[in-house]
């Protein structure tokens, strides 16, 4: 899936993958990879594992015991999990650090994890979820390192999605969904991703265009925007649960199921946080 023409018009850069986060890409789109595959690449980047293994026995994740290295780390987590971790810390390190974009990392961190958590519950590929939770917003930090002025102030503007992108597209000519998935694309992950990041915006009737995947993903990830990350929203549960059954349905996912599963992710990284 090549990057929209319209996109290399602009005069908008797209932040260079690491080298490390290539092979890890490459590594999980491969079935036959190993924990040790896995645990080598990130361990070749010093300061990037440190950073990992200090984030692994930070509260969020809630282990009994403390681990020491990355090997330890994935044991304990599993590969999905870890190299998910590698990519938040990633792409924390590719923008220049900023209220704004610590508050959208943050975010990320914690919906890449519970949308993996979920989705392994589900039969619903955990790799794809939780780079689906990352790179969610990842569109907005492209636009606040291109022009940091002009977006902080749209950024103060209460919107929700969808009036968000109107209004980038009218102040950049491009929307933060749009660079988020030309984002994915270029630092290797998949079409779902970067389908699932380009549809974000768009109300649930709209999602029937993507694929069921994509889907999925899409459902996934509004429910834990929703309930664990909207503090308006987490307050009235039920009218959550009311707009996401027909979805949930729609898309495979059976409900009763995808809403425990959500539920008790979000009740343990509420008292986690």
């Amino acid at each position: 899936m090549s990057i929209a023409p319209q996109l290399r018009n602009l005069n908008i850069d797209l932040p260079a993958c690491p080298n490390t986060l290539v092979k890890l890409s490459l590594l999980m789109a491969d079935e036959d990879s190993s924990t040790e595959q896995l645990a080598n690449v990130i361990e070749t980047d010093m300061a990037l594992a440190s950073a990992v293994v200090r984030t692994v026995n930070s509260a969020l994740f809630g282990l009994l015991k403390r681990v020491e290295t990355v090997h330890e780390g994935i044991r304990y987590l599993g590969m999905a999990q870890v190299a998910g971790l590698t990519y938040e810390i990633g792409l924390r390190g590719a923008f220049p650090p900023s209220p704004i974009l610590q508050d959208i990392w943050d975010k990320a961190g914690v919906r890449g994890l519970a949308m993996s958590r979920i989705a392994r519950q589900l039969d619903v590929d955990p790799w794809l979820a939780q780079t689906t939770g990352l790179f969610a917003e990842a569109g907005r930090a492209v636009l606040f390192a291109y022009d940091r002025q002009r977006y902080t102030t749209l950024d103060a503007e209460p919107h929700d999605e969808a009036l968000l992108c109107a209004a980038e597209i009218e102040a950049f000519g491009v929307s933060h969904s749009a660079l988020g998935a030309a984002m994915v694309q270029s630092w290797g992950l998949s079409r779902e991703v970067a389908d699932a990041v380009r549809a974000r915006p768009n109300a649930p009737a709209q999602w029937t265009q993507e694929r069921a995947p994509v889907q999925q993903l899409l459902t996934i990830g509004a429910a834990v925007d929703a309930l664990l990350l909207n503090p308006l929203r987490k307050a009235d549960p039920a009218s959550v649960w009311t707009e996401l059954e027909p979805v949930a349905s729609q898309v495979g996912l059976h409900f009763q199921a995808f809403q425990l599963a959500t539920m008790r992710v979000c009740e343990r990284l509420n008292l986690q946080g």
